[in-house]
């Protein structure tokens, strides 16, 4: 009875002593791949745990009690903060103005009033229909959105709110939180915290100086966190004022929750974490070795047990997340699924022979097209890619000709029995083996390369047999692409190091921030690279990995077709380029802001495209008188009106040269395969003489062509590398920075301004900015410069259009998207305006006419579907050209639209291009006919 006794003892005393041990901290998951950002949930059997997009989409975590799920979103984009609602929906926020509704089942993005630029940082939601975002662009211009269960619309920010620094911009917000009484408190930049007093937000004083990065309410508790260097913590009770409650020593703090009792948790800065109690905040060591940047996020579940989140936050790595639990029962640990390995390079299937019914010339500049697609856009490697597969092409067709003249290889064989079979075998050796050297390891080189193979497999082909002995096609084609390669492996494009700048260019100015008012500059008239780095830490760090490099600076040394340098001096010298200080500067950038500002499809504008009034433009002109009839049928042009907006967009997207394109030489090759294609077309040289086989006409056609793409590119890289000229967005936003040129009594007055113009340029007056008017949302910009223009990328582009309307003149951007925004190489000239014109010159030659067959060239973008930039067009927009000179025209003109460009990079790019095209037609005259080799 006595040891039973004892031991009822012993057993009691053990529980006793369990039941009084504190709960300790477990990692319920480390190391992951993505930072965790949030924490929150309705239940302690309801948690989310939200972050970073590391490749796969969100990071979305559920834990129901049992155990965890990955929730697919559909989205792309960091999130970085959730509301969930007792009873649902649950509320997801974060990068390109993203706010997703999840139902329980299916997660629904919301429309904002946001656009790609905008980062939402923080939610709260009181119920389903009363939720409320904050966040900032790139950590500065704070703003906050209301949803009411009908829509998200923006909350008007008070004018005092502290700026970010010299131009304005309120200072970012980063979280917002409600009590009962649905006040919510939003928090941010240099210490800020406003209060929703029922009608307006409202500023309250807090003795932080640092950005104040969290804020919780319960009951009459408020306590924000935040800081910089080192950590800043602020608590309120009631109606009292904020004050300083910061543990000592404390480092930066970014996490934060209270309970009515009065208990707190804050986390922050190396995974520390910290308990209120009635002596205030002390440091609440975890022992848990955790190896991350900060805990991001703290939230205590109704249970009590303690949840915090984080990872590589502070800087934008946002990897090596980490969850942690403190409280009872043990949480299952959460084990993250490795990603599926990448699929085995295949070419898809609609890709290994494009255009089976072309010949074999044909079928193999389809290839090369396609891998122009994968690749990143180089214009001037892709054209250079191009002439070289068409030597490669022409060399091997003219090798069994008794009068054409090899370019490379000049070897003639004596044409076997079946000529077409050997040539086509010929052919395809010389242009696998070219193609596979140059794109084998390029962006999207596997792919490409399977592609290669996968078309050779089709011809019969094995691509193991390199025999180059003998006058077989499968011996002469493997010399032939062997010759081409050892003949420009040396020609200055630099191919063995990738193409990398051999001139030692170094940028004048530094870079421009495009996600930041204004520009820096030494010399305004200079090219200036981008930053495009996305700033998606809290607080803005902007990173140099986001910088341009420049793309063919070293272009004008590679070896081309038919130019002919004399002396030292360059291929063409059109005079001075265009500087910011010119006269004519004002009225070229006003010319660009004017075309963006025309993007508007809604503004009730209509343009008649038709070749009866838009196009036969002389040489360096935009007159656009039009065409009085079509040579063709003998009548007028039909009319073609659509919505202005509709035609600039679809014009500045159909010749854009961004990721996926051909890039303008190899847009040009797929108009004049069109043309080739065209029902009743003649194949005959200049349009005169025996029509041609589709094969022979596509050597002759290919040869001309992408010799002249090829001079083109080293003509325009020649003059960018000369001039070092700038974009618009350097010219724009320099001149906006000075201020108006136009009223020396008005404010900003300086020479060097922008002019003011009625509905596009203007001053921001206190009238202009008064509630309701159309410069109400600049009203803290008051006496600075205003532009109508287009506001930047939605942030779902498929479903949304960032529309035109007045922002500030600093931060005007072009349409593009904004992964792009401007091309990686100075300004004048024009590539495209060189590229397209010494197009439309061959095409117009070697046919014979400048017409299209029949009179007219079309392209239609349907709508909703074409537009990549933003949604649309509105309704179907169908460009037309009657000549190959309209179409380039309109390539050209297709710049200012897109904001990339001048009039001068334009005009004078067209008559380089005029240039260019002629000797490199009549230069592959001198191949065709036998002349070239004495």
């Amino acid at each position: 009875m006595r040891a039973a006794s004892l031991l009822l003892a012993s057993l009691v005393a053990t529980v006793t002593a369990a039941c009084d041990d504190p709960p300790r901290f477990q990692a319920v998951a480390r190391d992951l791949d993505e930072a965790l950002l949030a924490v929150g949930g309705t239940a302690s059997d309801d948690v989310w745990a939200v972050g970073a997009d590391r490749g796969r989409g969100p990071l979305v975590l559920h834990y129901d009690g049992d155990g965890w799920q990955r929730l697919a979103t559909g989205t792309r984009g960091d999130l970085w903060w959730i509301a969930p609602v007792p009873g649902g929906p649950t509320y997801l926020a974060g990068k390109d103005a993203t706010i997703l509704r999840y139902d329980g089942a299916t997660f629904t993005r919301m429309a904002t009033p946001g656009l790609a630029a905008h980062t939402i940082y923080g939610l709260w939601a009181a119920a389903a229909d009363e939720v409320w975002a904050v966040g900032s662009v790139a950590g500065r211009a704070g703003f906050v959105w209301r949803y009411d269960g009908v829509a998200w619309r923006d909350v008007p920010v008070p004018l005092t709110v502290p700026a970010v620094d010299d131009f304005g911009d309120a200072v970012g917000f980063f979280k917002v939180w409600g009590g009962p009484d649905g006040r919510p408190w939003v928090v941010g930049g240099r210490g800020t915290a406003l209060r929703w007093d029922g009608a307006a937000l409202q500023p309250v004083p807090t003795p932080a100086d640092d950005t104040l990065f969290t804020v919780h309410q319960a009951g009459e508790l408020v306590v924000a966190v935040g800081g910089g260097t080192s950590g800043a913590l602020v608590e309120r009770t009631g109606d009292g004022a904020f004050v300083d409650r910061t543990p000592a020593g404390a480092r930066l703090l970014q996490g934060v929750w209270v309970t009515a009792d009065g208990d707190g948790w804050a986390s922050g800065a190396g995974g520390a974490m910290y308990r209120r109690g009635d002596d205030g905040w002390r440091p609440a060591p975890h022992d848990l070795g955790l190896d991350v940047e900060s805990l991001h996020a703290t939230w205590i579940d109704p249970d009590g047990g303690v949840w915090a989140v984080g990872g590589d936050v502070v800087t934008a790595g946002l990897d090596n997340g980490a969850i942690l639990y403190r409280g009872v029962p043990t949480i299952p640990r959460y084990a993250a699924t490795a990603p599926p390995p990448p699929p085995t390079p295949s070419c898809p299937a609609a890709e290994v022979d494009p255009v089976p019914a072309g010949s074999i010339a044909r079928r193999w500049n389809e290839q090369l097209l396609g891998a122009i697609r994968r690749d990143v856009p180089r214009p001037g490697v892709h054209a250079r890619n191009l002439f070289h597969l068409s030597v490669a092409l022409w060399d091997a067709w003219a090798s069994y000709d008794a009068t054409a003249d090899g370019y490379v290889s000049t070897t003639r064989v004596a044409p076997p029995s079946d000529l077409a079979a050997a040539r086509q075998e010929a052919l395809s050796y010389a242009a696998y083996r070219v193609l596979s050297h140059r794109y084998g390891r390029a962006i999207g080189g596997p792919v490409s390369q399977a592609c290669f193979d996968g078309f050779m497999a089709r011809l019969g082909y094995p691509t193991t047999d390199t025999t180059t002995a003998g006058d077989g096609p499968r011996a002469v084609g493997n010399r032939i692409g062997a010759a081409v390669i050892a003949a420009f492996a040396d020609d200055g494009a630099n191919e063995g190091a990738d193409y990398a700048d051999t001139t030692g260019w170094t940028s004048v100015n530094p870079p421009l921030v495009v996600d930041r008012p204004g520009t820096v500059c030494v010399d305004p008239s200079a090219y200036q690279p981008l930053n495009l780095a996305a700033a998606e830490t809290q607080n803005g760090i902007v990173l140099p990995s986001g910088v341009q490099g420049y793309i063919g600076a070293n272009w004008r040394a590679v070896t081309p077709f038919a130019l002919r340098r004399v002396g030292g001096a360059p291929y063409f010298d059109w005079g001075p380029p265009p500087t910011w200080d010119q006269p004519e500067m004002k009225a070229w950038v006003t010319q660009v802001i004017r075309r963006t500002a025309e993007l508007d499809h809604e503004d009730g504008a209509t343009l008649d495209i038709s070749p009866g009034r838009y196009g036969n433009n002389p040489l360096g002109a935009d007159d656009n008188p039009g065409h009085p009839q079509n040579p063709t049928t003998g009548q007028p042009y039909p009319a073609n009106v659509v919505p202005r907006g509709d035609f600039g967009r679809v014009l500045a997207e159909f010749w854009a040269d961004g990721p996926k394109s051909e890039t303008p030489p190899g847009h040009w090759n797929v108009l004049a395969n069109q043309v080739s294609d065209s029902a009743g077309f003649a194949r005959r040289l200049g349009g005169v003489g025996p029509e041609l086989d589709p094969l022979a006409w596509d050597v002759h056609l290919y040869l001309a062509l992408n010799g002249a793409v090829h001079d083109a590119a080293i003509a325009a890289w020649e003059q960018k590398r000369e001039h070092l000229a700038a974009r618009p967005i350097t010219l724009i936003r320099y001149m906006a920075g000075r201020g108006q040129s136009s009223d020396p009594g008005a404010p900003s007055y300086d020479p060097g301004g922008l002019p003011l113009v009625p509905d596009l340029i203007e001053l921001i007056t206190p009238a202009s900015s008064a509630p309701g008017q159309r410069h109400a949302h600049l009203a803290r910009h008051v006496g600075k410069v205003a532009v109508r223009s287009w506001r930047g990328e939605p942030g779902e582009r498929g479903a949304e259009v960032g529309g035109v309307g007045w922002i500030r003149a600093l931060d005007w951007i072009p349409y593009q998207r904004r992964t792009f925004v401007t091309p990686a190489f100075p300004g004048y000239l024009s590539g495209h305006s060189t590229f397209s014109r010494a197009a439309a010159e061959v095409l117009t030659e070697i046919t014979g006419s400048p017409y299209f067959p029949g009179g007219l060239g079309t392209f239609t973008a349907r709508a909703g579907s074409y537009l990549v930039f933003e949604d649309g067009p509105s309704v179907d927009v169908t460009l037309q050209w009657a000549t190959y000179y309209d179409a380039a025209d309109q390539a050209g003109q297709s710049r200012l639209y897109g904001g990339i460009h001048i009039l001068p990079d334009d005009f004078d790019g067209r008559r380089t291009g005029h240039d260019v095209g002629l000797a490199a037609y009549a230069h592959a005259g001198r191949y065709w006919d036998g002349s070239a080799t004495p």
